[in-house]
């Protein structure tokens, strides 16, 4: 298999650094900027303004787990994590033996030198290979190993701040394949036997639930004034895919490509994903995640760039959103997605998966997605809608129901007071039972900053949003057993990005920047 040329960063940096210990001070270069007064920013990196990034890459199969490791690839966990040092000018002087003579300085040469902080020792660890900190236990079981894995990255990435250190964003593949034959999936967080066949989830045969290909181009300095940052994350789900140039019509591809000018402005995230025959559904995100904790979806300690964890009904999420393709009629593209996770007595997750409940919320931007939700079709709604001003109606309420703002609603498998009709939701993937609400741009979420029409915000309408995330998604319906306290919805995973659904050879292309999270100073 012919393997794309990566960046081997290390010696070089090790190199200029060596060459530029007596030139050289520690001078990160760090922008804030949290411009309305009455709100501070959640995360580590406010608006991405920050020129050291801290940028991370997971993988997951159809049950957010691992399964297997791509060959050659290690545990799909990999980081790009890195500090400015700023060259500090050189005193002049004159000797005789100078005088009348140009003298050289490195520093003069390099203003800005690069410094990271994993190797690509650190991203190629796979099962079996031990590292600081990891549970012994954890290095021969894969699952297991990807979860410490991302400890161990989150540990040399991370920042110390206040209130709560952070680590890095972080994007997130997956891939829609599941082999019912293989039983690699639990069903609502119990375990089942190989059946079969299953229409609903596509599979090729044996070994359709593989991790894809990562390969990392290191951030470097680039550009004609050696001033422009660049770096990225690539890769293919099809293990024979020849990546060397770039994406190709066959098989499946994805890339996060981000650039930023030193001291300027905020980072550009360039996504492509692309779907083919072998796997036709696949996801990618850009997330913030908790710092610690559970996020959304994810059974296993975490680590993210949310330092303080946003909580309805008191934070507005912004940003940059340019979307170049829509990835076809069957892509889900996430304006926005919260994820969470709560009992559905009301209490917080514990890890337990057969009682614990992802629970999601996402805003469909893509305009050919149809409302699933109708009158005459109730199952498909959430039993309750809420409007800004309090008021609360019921599905059955046709003069009143905003039926054509929603796409659809599906319950958890483990609820045991579901309103009929019903349908329950995918109960394979995730690692436990889920819930999952859909909205479709629609009038009523105007007052939230949400689009109101279908083609807001998509092609050709690249737009800067600032949505009322936390307001909204407190007046949103979530089940919860009757009688019990209302759950904190406290959203450790906040993020946007496309999942095409079960549609081959389909291209989605975006870019994000300025991505903040923004809660009450006084709250």
């Amino acid at each position: 298999m012919a393997r794309p040329r990566r960046n081997p960063p290390s010696f070089l940096l090790t190199l200029l650094l060596v060459f530029g210990l007596f030139c050289v001070k520690i001078e990160t270069s760090f922008e804030r900027d949290d411009d309305q007064e009455e709100y501070i920013s959640a995360v580590g990196d406010p608006g991405m303004r920050r020129d050291g990034l801290r940028v991370a890459i997971e993988a997951w199969n159809q049950c957010n787990e691992v399964g297997e490791e791509a060959p050659f690839m290690g545990s799909p966990r990999a980081a790009d994590c890195f500090d400015v040092f700023k060259a500090k000018p050189q005193a002049t002087t004159t000797a005789p033996q100078t005088e009348g003579k140009e003298t050289f300085s490195l520093c003069n040469c390099i203003p800005h030198i690069l410094v990271h902080r994993v190797t690509e020792i650190d991203n190629k660890l796979g099962v079996g290979q031990p590292f600081p900190g990891g549970r012994p236990e954890a290095f021969t079981d894969i699952n297991l190993y990807a979860a410490e894995k991302e400890l161990y990255l989150g540990s040399k990435c991370q920042v110390e701040d206040k209130p709560n250190p952070w680590q890095f964003w972080m994007i997130m593949l997956k891939s829609g394949n599941m082999d019912t034959y293989a039983a690699n999936c639990p069903k609502n967080g119990h375990r089942v036997g190989p059946y079969g066949p299953n229409h609903e989830f596509p599979c090729f045969g044996k070994g359709c639930m593989n991790q894809p290909l990562i390969y990392h181009d290191y951030t470097t300095l680039q550009g004609p004034n050696i001033t422009t940052l660049r770096g990225r994350f690539f890769g293919s789900w099809d293990l024979d895919a020849d990546l060397r140039k770039g994406i190709v019509e066959e098989f499946s591809y994805y890339s996060v490509t981000w650039e930023k000018e030193l001291g300027i402005g905020s980072w550009v995230f360039h996504h492509v994903l692309r779907t083919s025959t072998k796997y036709p559904w696949l996801m990618l995100y850009l997330r913030s995640d908790a710092t610690a904790g559970f996020s959304g979806g994810y059974h296993y300690q975490t680590r993210g760039m949310s330092k303080i964890i946003p909580e309805s009904p008191n934070f507005k999420v912004r940003f940059t959103l340019n979307v170049i393709k829509g990835g076809g009629p069957r892509s889900q593209f996430y304006l926005m997605d919260i994820g969470s996770c709560w009992k559905n007595n009301g209490q917080p997750c514990d890890g337990d998966v057969a009682s614990d409940v992802t629970r999601y919320s996402e805003m469909l931007l893509n305009p050919e997605m149809p409302s699933w939700c109708q009158a005459d079709n109730p199952r498909l709604c959430p039993p309750y809608h809420t409007f800004p001003n309090g008021v609360r109606i019921h599905r059955s309420d046709i003069a009143n129901f905003p039926y054509e703002a929603y796409h659809l609603y599906c319950s958890p498998g483990n609820a045991e007071h579901i309103e009929e009709p019903n349908i329950l939701c995918d109960p394979f993937s995730n690692p436990q039972p889920q819930e999952i609400l859909q909205i479709v741009p629609h009038k009523v979420w105007g007052d939230y900053g949400y689009p109101t029409e279908k083609g807001q915000g998509w092609i050709g309408d690249p737009r800067t949003w600032e949505l009322d995330v936390g307001r909204l998604s407190q007046y949103l319906y979530f089940y919860q057993d009757p009688g019990t306290p209302p759950a904190r919805r406290q959203w450790t995973s906040v993020d946007l990005g496309a999942e095409i659904y079960i549609d081959p050879d389909q291209v989605a292309e975006w870019t994000v920047s300025d991505f903040d999270i923004l809660i009450p100073k006084q709250q």
